[in-house]
């Protein structure tokens, strides 16, 4: 499981397939220097609620992964997850949908290929 560290102290635990989907989206977002709120659920062990924390380009953030691969990425997902972040309640991370396969594609091949 990979970690989102926020703020340099706040650790967040992901599968590495979710944190790929999660660094492009925020990517894009703190590109454009865009603050946002980012909100998920919890699991059990921690009490089954909800979590959510303010994204702004001014507090940093890690990305790390566990496995030495790059996952792949589902481009339906990313694009319901980028819809999302454009929402006033910001972005929400759901379960992934989509069809596998044909919608995926690796997090190294460059756009448009």
């Amino acid at each position: 499981m990979g970690k989102l560290v926020y703020g340099g102290t706040t650790e967040i635990g992901f599968e590495d397939r979710v944190l790929a989907h999660l660094q492009i989206v925020v990517g894009l977002k703190l590109r454009r220097k865009e603050g946002f709120f980012f909100s998920w659920r919890d699991e059990q062990g921690v009490g089954d609620g909800r979590s959510a924390i303010w994204i702004d380009p001014a507090i940093p953030l890690l990305f790390r992964y566990s496995g030495g691969r790059h996952p792949s990425i589902n481009k339906q997902w990313l694009e319901q997850l980028t819809l999302s972040s454009n929402s006033a309640q910001g972005l929400q991370l759901t379960e992934e949908i989509g069809a596998l396969g044909a919608d995926e594609v690796s997090a190294d091949t460059p756009p448009g290929r």
